[in-house]
């Protein structure tokens, strides 16, 4: 059961739940606008994710709050290092205004974790402004960069949109449970309005989504369907975060919602 847990404890230390999350996204969006899948563009995004996350997290900014990680950083460095060089292989596979974009959201990922200026403070430690740099580059991962040259402006804009709203709502119980981690000039949500009026937030933008979902110039039956579960379980987990959770509650279930969500997309096509 020990050799189990140490399994479960590096997939998510490493990234690679986060990063396959990231890869479920960009997957919704090939699959709801009915784009040939790019294998080529999922592993890169796949190992941009691994290598973007565990840079933030292992350069000496986020704190480690498991005496695990400090036992396993050793291991997660040479993974990260051998996934930086796929990185690097597939990115010779994209065309120039992938780079280009990509380039872009990495220097939100660096700017994120450097400290920079007169005052040494990376956007991580700017107040307030975190989730929304979490959520900006997420969605410009998974949907400019699957759906560009693919899409018009007006409907990759619903799509941004929507990933953006979710993102920030499945990130509210991370920092509901980062609470007692959090220096209080980061001024997250929770430490601005409180729990009770976060998980409101967090409702409100599962909402936003569903609106944009009807506003959106193209939809179908399947990603209704799809969206409606999803929206369902991320309303449940946000109504049931606390401060003391589990180990693995954020780590791993709330981070795992966008692969629910793939996987009922792919379940209602199935059945459609």
């Amino acid at each position: 059961m020990q050799g189990l847990k140490n399994i479960l404890d590096f997939y998510i230390n490493s990234s690679l739940h986060v990063a396959l999350s990231v890869v479920s996204l960009g997957v919704l969006s090939f699959l709801e606008f009915n784009i040939e899948i790019d294998y080529n563009l999922l592993f890169f995004i796949f190992f941009g994710s691994i290598s973007g996350y565990n840079f933030v997290k292992y350069a000496g900014i986020a704190k480690l709050h498991h005496a695990s990680l400090a036992r396993n950083l050793k291991l997660i460095q040479i993974f990260s290092l051998l996934c930086f060089l796929a990185l690097l292989y597939f990115a010779f596979k994209q065309e120039f205004k992938i780079l280009l974009v990509s380039a872009i959201l990495g220097v939100f990922t660096l700017l994120y974790a450097i400290p920079l200026g007169r005052n040494r403070q990376n956007l991580r430690n700017i107040g307030g402004i975190k989730i929304f740099i979490i959520a900006v580059v997420w969605a410009g991962v998974v949907v400019i960069l699957p759906l560009i040259d693919q899409i018009s402006l007006k409907e990759i804009s619903f799509s941004f949109l929507q990933r953006f709203f979710f993102v920030i709502a499945i990130t509210l119980p991370f920092e509901i449970r980062d609470l007692k981690y959090d220096s209080g000039n980061l001024n997250t949500i929770p430490q601005q309005i409180g729990i009770a009026n976060t998980k409101k937030i967090g409702y409100i933008l599962l909402g936003i989504m569903l609106l944009l979902e009807f506003l959106k110039p193209f939809t179908s039956e399947t990603n209704f369907i799809a969206l409606g579960f999803a929206l369902l379980i991320s309303a449940y987990f946000i109504k049931a975060a606390e401060v003391d959770q589990g180990d693995y509650y954020s780590a791993f279930w709330v981070e795992g919602i966008p692969v629910f969500w793939l996987l009922c997309l792919v379940v209602a096509n199935a059945f459609s």
